[in-house]
């Protein structure tokens, strides 16, 4: 793929197409008279493919075609229309998205496509225009006629609030009738016109105040060099290893004032839609109007408008998730891309992507600095840290000196003895909760698993109920009565005998944040309980209204997935229960152990941040597990040595580079004749012996949506070659 000339030519008559479509390569095509003296790089163009019209982006311009094309004029179909005047496209997220695609072997236009909101395609259905409404503005001429009740209420109003006002603000306001504000108009009184008006996702949101804190010497120390990078206007990658509390949030905001006030922007990136609420509020309160958000919790038009500030200009503070990379934030200053461990990063649709990752790129274009804070580093950041790549930065304790939280682990093996059977709780847990709620504080219980149960048993034949289309089990949904697939949402009412036997014997295994709540509840009808999950959060805004209730502390308890782990600030909630991890230790996954020591001690991490101690106990069947004994230490550097151990000897990275190709169909033969094809291609590309190729092999859900899939894995200790022998 050929590098995007940026610069535009004065009346070019060829032009490069990225189309949105899942192949390597541009396509190119003459440009039409009306569109040479106007069009720009990064525009939209709508061209003819096969016997379809596409809209594609334009990455590159000739004057004639290049020498070593194999096309003819002759054979080159002219453009159909150009759709921007003003490129969405900027330059600087032409090359970034450029980089994107060829390191992560995808298609151009796709990633070009994935870096605009949605809804900005002019030919889908939704596609989101500006919002407008009658604007009314007090003129005030010389009519010396009289004015009636209403009327005068009217002008008082407007008076009232500068002169100006939407057309239904003065007709709530009044109250007027809209027949009164038309009469001032033919008077020339007022002037009524139509104005675009903002939507803006914190309109109804309350901004806390700001207070001036005094910053611990760690934080003094860390702000100072990351100040020193901002100052010197150059790339440098840094490492914010902080405890969980140790105050990495302030050390952002203080980089980013940095940042403004040396004019340029600042983007800071947050994993989980649940932490952008918490800190697009605060920084509203330090950036006002500047502060612009990108998620996808926000409405089309809410996030149109957003995206339309930046481009324009009018925000140079940007927070948001994963796709937030790709926000055309000029002139960038500081990336801040907190949780950088977090899985939550990778894009696991096409267009993949790594959005960590493609921070650093976009900081190393821009000549700034990037900040990667995280209490639990990813194994490959920490290896980069340790290597010289990143400039390593350490918060190793808690504001004001605060103790980390009191670990305790449960062996949930003397738990069975005791019962006889598999319970939820240990009688320490519940004893250590109705403590808590005695002395008026609060606690969160996390079990990593939607739904009231695991999956559906029949104890006569064996059998369990699956997906029709996936892999997998079905979790039952108690409060809807339905059996779900979480990956195609395939859902179906529950059965009262076995679908296969017709025996009646239907038994429920396995605990998920449904059933935990019920249990909860019947445990402790005195508390007020919430749960937090993906089952949960689908009205807009839930979310934020449950995290703000229980910092207010209308909440006397959280349960929840994973989404209770991260970032939160509660300062009363002293008990962090954890059910069970036993089932993400034994997912099919080199990652495993490391997410779930991650996951350990962020949510160990949310006890005791307040002048309160705090106490964190872990259920579990795996006591001696290493992620979990370093977890209850907090005790990352022992994990990491034990981890990266395994990691060298398996040949995992950071010390391999591993590609898996995934090929899926819904036809078994086909899919399994493709795979078969594409490793005797990849044999035979492959003249380095430290290449290693694996597979094919069923992936690890061998059927997803309908599709059978299979999986080839690619294994490289240098990652030059192996992108030579893929292309």
């Amino acid at each position: 793929m050929s590098r995007p000339r940026l610069t535009k030519l004065a009346s070019p008559l060829y032009v490069e197409i990225a189309l949105p479509l899942p192949l390597r390569r541009t396509f190119t095509y003459r440009l039409g008279e009306g569109i040479r003296e106007t069009v720009q790089l990064g525009a939209r163009i709508t061209v003819p493919f096969g016997n379809r019209q596409l809209t594609g982006f334009a990455v590159e311009f000739y004057d004639e075609l290049p020498s070593d094309s194999e096309l003819k004029d002759s054979q080159l179909k002219d453009t159909i229309e150009l759709i921007d005047e003003e490129p969405l496209i900027t330059e600087e997220i032409l090359r970034l998205t450029q980089w994107t695609s060829d390191y992560y072997l995808a298609s151009w236009g796709e990633v070009l496509k994935a870096s605009l909101p949605a809804g900005i395609d002019p030919s889908a259905e939704n596609h989101v225009k500006p919002k407008r409404r009658k604007n009314v503005t007090l003129v005030e001429g010389e009519d010396p006629g009289r004015f009636t009740a209403q009327q005068k209420r009217a002008i008082d109003v407007l008076r009232a609030h500068g002169g100006e006002m939407l057309f239904a603000a003065l007709q709530d306001a009044g109250p007027v009738g809209g027949a009164t504000i038309n009469s001032l108009e033919k008077r020339r009184i007022v002037r009524i016109e139509v104005v675009e008006v903002l939507r803006d996702p914190l309109v109804h949101a309350t901004i806390p105040d700001i207070q001036n804190l005094t910053l611990s010497a760690d934080q003094q120390t860390v702000l100072g060099a990351i100040e020193s990078a901002i100052e010197a206007g150059e790339y440098k990658a840094f490492l914010l290893h902080g405890v969980t509390g140790s105050g990495k949030t302030e050390v952002y905001i203080r980089a980013m004032k940095k940042t403004l006030a040396a004019g340029r922007s600042a983007m800071m990136l947050v994993p989980e839609i649940a932490l952008t609420p918490v800190f697009a509020r605060k920084l509203r309160g330090v950036f006002g109007t500047e502060l612009a958000i990108l998620h996808s919790n926000l409405s089309p038009g809410e996030r149109f408008d957003e995206w339309r500030r930046i481009h324009k200009g009018r925000a140079r503070v940007v927070i948001g998730t994963r796709s937030a990379v790709f926000a055309p934030l000029e002139n960038i200053g500081l990336i801040v891309v907190d949780e950088e461990h977090d899985s939550s990063y990778r894009q696991h649709e096409y267009p993949f992507y790594h959005a960590r990752d493609v921070a650093v790129i976009r900081a190393n274009m821009a000549g700034a600095a990037i900040v990667l804070g995280s209490a639990t580093p990813a194994m490959e950041t920490y290896y980069n840290a340790s290597r010289g790549k990143y400039e390593y930065l350490s918060m190793p304790t808690r504001i004001g000196k605060r103790a980390m939280a009191s670990t305790e682990i449960i062996d949930m093996r003397d738990v069975f003895k005791l019962a006889g059977k598999d319970v939820a709780f240990s009688p320490r847990l519940l004893e250590a909760i109705e403590e808590t709620h005695a002395k008026s504080e609060q606690s969160i219980i996390l079990l990593n698993r939607r739904g009231f149960s695991q999956f559906v048993l029949c104890r006569s034949c064996g059998e369990t109920l699956r997906c029709k289309n996936c892999d997998i089990t079905l979790t039952y949904h108690k409060r809807e009565s339905r059996l779900v697939c979480h990956y195609c949402d395939y859902r179906v009412a529950v059965p009262e005998i076995c679908p296969f036997c017709k025996s009646e014997y239907l038994y429920f295994v396995g605990e998920g944040t449904e059933q935990i709540e019920t249990i909860l509840n019947k445990r402790f009808p005195h508390l007020k309980i919430a749960r937090i999950d993906r089952d949960t959060m689908t009205r807009r805004r839930e979310l934020e209204k449950l995290l703000l209730a229980f910092s207010r502390r209308e909440i006397d308890m959280l349960v929840g997935t994973q989404m209770l782990a991260k970032g939160h600030d509660f300062p009363n909630v002293t008990l962090v229960g954890v059910v069970s991890v036993d089932l993400g230790l034994g997912l099919p996954d080199l990652r495993a152990a490391e997410r779930t020591f991650q996951l350990l001690t962020q949510v160990s991490g949310r006890a005791g941040r307040g002048e309160l101690p705090g106490k964190v106990l872990i259920q579990t069947y795996y006591p001696e597990h290493y992620a979990i004994r370093h977890a209850r230490e907090q005790d990352y550097a022992g994990f990491y040595a034990e981890e990266i151990r395994y990691r060298e000897r398996l040949g995992y990275p950071p010390f391999f580079s591993l590609a898996t190709i995934l090929v899926h169909h819904k036809d078994q033969q086909r899919a399994e004749t493709m795979a078969k094809t594409i490793r005797t291609l990849l044999d035979a590309a492959n003249t380095d012996r430290s290449i290693r190729i694996t597979g094919p092999a069923p992936a690890s859900i061998a059927r997803l949506k309908g599709e059978q899939r299979l999986q080839i894995l690619i294994r490289a200790t240098n990652r030059r070659k192996l992108r030579e022998m893929l292309d």
